[in-house]
């Protein structure tokens, strides 16, 4: 009876252990050097992350669906364009993970405010579905780059970083 209920544990923890092994850890580490500085160039699709002046990594990216121009008011469609922080984290975005952007400031709530309407705001750097790999142009103004790109730039952008969006 004994060996019968050793034996069953350790199918069981092995079973277990291939299981976790199956299911990838979308929360990696980063050793390298601190990135100081995120940069989108809208115009070009393009998000880089930089240590200085020394660029890390690029990665292509999709926004808005009505990407150009800064962001007015909630539902317009645009991604922001000026200078914010990276300010919050998700690990449970349905969006794989996500980087909150400061969006809006105080100069974008009055310019809102001036128009009658809201900012809007939760402007993030999330990864793609599944629905939405290979379209252009499909968030209501966050920045999407691939789940394993996010998965990168989530272990290697710490909260408190600047992000320059450009036209």
């Amino acid at each position: 009876m004994l060996n019968r209920r050793f034996v069953l544990m350790g199918a069981l923890g092995t079973f277990m252990a291939a299981c976790a092994k199956a299911v990838p850890n979308k929360f990696k580490r980063y050793d390298g050097p601190p990135v100081t500085r995120v940069q989108v160039f809208k115009g070009q699709h393009k998000v880089q992350l930089l240590s200085g002046t020394r660029l890390l990594k690029e990665y292509d990216m999709q926004m808005g669906f009505a990407p150009t121009g800064h962001k007015q008011v909630e539902r317009d469609g645009r991604t922001p364009e000026g200078a914010y922080l990276i300010d919050r984290r998700n690990g449970n975005s349905r969006y794989h993970l996500s980087l909150g952007i400061s969006y809006p400031d105080a100069e974008d709530i009055a310019r809102a405010e001036a128009m009658g309407m809201r900012p809007g705001g939760d402007i993030f750097i999330h990864g793609t579905p599944k629905e939405y790999v290979g379209q252009k142009d499909w968030t209501w103004g966050c920045i999407a780059i691939s789940n394993d790109e996010i998965e990168d730039m989530y272990a290697m952008v710490k909260d408190g970083t600047p992000i320059f969006i450009y036209r």
